[in-house]
């Protein structure tokens, strides 16, 4: 696949790895060997674009407290040792901010309850703030964000884009999807405001566009900033294709580059989850570029990489994100290129 030119950017092919949380990280938000190891494999494996997880903003927009964190210095001098490694096998470093709003507090997916387990303030939680004070499934009952609350969360998307770039990330994606803090203020399904920033779709986009106005502000000029977007919250009164038309729209006028397309999360209810069928999201990315004018990758059910590849030459999307694939196999990529002895790392030249 031909490179991707995004800025001053060059991404060298067009399957990228999706951000997918580990909850390795610990209480102070640092990335451990795991993380080396962990990203370093997938580095080596082929991908062109290589997006960290989820890394919250500020101590407070974490999902569990074993979260990656980017909001201070001491962080983004240990996401260098990523950042160096990945760069140097010819991959771009990335990374999703996120602020977890409502979708906070609760435990690691193997323990107890799992993302559906709260954790109380009294356990090692924290409070956590939405913008209707409406929990979803079983999580901490949040309190409604206030001025002041929204006012600290655009400023700690401000301070993240400052430490990625620090870091040594060469793109930055901001997570308003899947029922994090800046799709819940989309969603009419947990947007229940009844000041400037609920009601119309010209409402709940206020906050959100505020967030990404102060990210792109922020991250170097030459660098891209990508958002991930619900396309459909899959539910009766959520958010449809035709909203993330005109959010998309409003992201292209602010200079985002890319939109990363999901969907779903808004709640817990089992028929609003995403339908299991094949490049569920293919169509919409395809709506979504054609809509904004903007490089779209659609992420979840895609077929494999010669599939990834047809979807692309088609002009459907830009580029592919693959992520539970690659938490199965690392080298996926370059097992599709086992001809190709120049993609291979050196060291493993005579395995082939």
């Amino acid at each position: 696949m031909r490179p991707l030119r995004l800025r001053g950017l060059t991404i060298p092919n067009r399957v990228w790895m999706s951000p997918m949380a580990q909850y390795s990280a610990g209480p102070d938000g640092v990335p451990t060997d795991w993380h080396l190891v962990h990203y370093g494999s997938r580095a080596v494996g082929g991908v062109g674009l290589l997006m960290v997880e989820a890394t919250a903003i500020a101590p407070r927009q974490r999902t569990t407290s074993s979260d990656l964190g980017i909001w201070n210095e001491e962080q983004a001098t240990a996401h260098r040792r990523l950042t160096s490694f990945v760069a140097d096998r010819g991959v771009v470093p990335a990374i999703q901010l996120l602020a977890a709003g409502r979708k906070s507090s609760h435990q690691v997916p193997w323990v107890g309850g799992g993302q559906n387990g709260p954790v109380a303030v009294g356990d090692g939680g924290w409070e956590t703030i939405g913008p209707t004070a409406a929990p979803i499934g079983d999580l901490n009952v949040p309190r409604e964000a206030e001025e002041a609350d929204l006012d600290e969360v655009v400023e700690s998307f401000t301070n993240a884009a400052r430490m990625a770039h620090l870091a040594g990330y060469q793109a930055v994606e901001i997570m308003a999807a899947h029922g994090y803090l800046l799709h819940q203020f989309l969603s009419p399904l947990s947007n229940q405001r009844t000041d400037h920033y609920g009601g119309s779709l010209h409402n709940r986009m206020r906050f959100p566009l505020r967030a990404v106005r102060a990210v792109r502000a922020a991250f170097p000029a030459e660098k891209p900033v990508f958002v991930r977007v619900t396309a459909t919250d899959w539910a009766d009164g959520g958010l449809t294709i035709d909203d993330a038309a005109v959010f998309a729209k409003e992201l292209a006028t602010i200079g985002i580059d890319l939109l990363d397309i999901t969907s779903g999360g808004a709640v817990r209810a089992r028929e609003a989850r995403i339908p299991v069928r094949d490049e569920v999201h293919v169509e919409f990315a395809e709506t979504l570029k054609k809509a904004s004018g903007l490089a779209t990758a659609p992420v979840g059910m895609i077929c494999g990489i010669p599939r990834a590849g047809e979807i692309i030459a088609a002009g459907q999307a830009d580029a592919i994100l693959l992520g539970r694939p690659l938490l199965r196999d690392p080298y996926l990529a370059l097992r599709h290129r086992m001809d190709d002895k120049s993609a291979w790392p050196v060291q493993y030249h005579r395995g082939l």
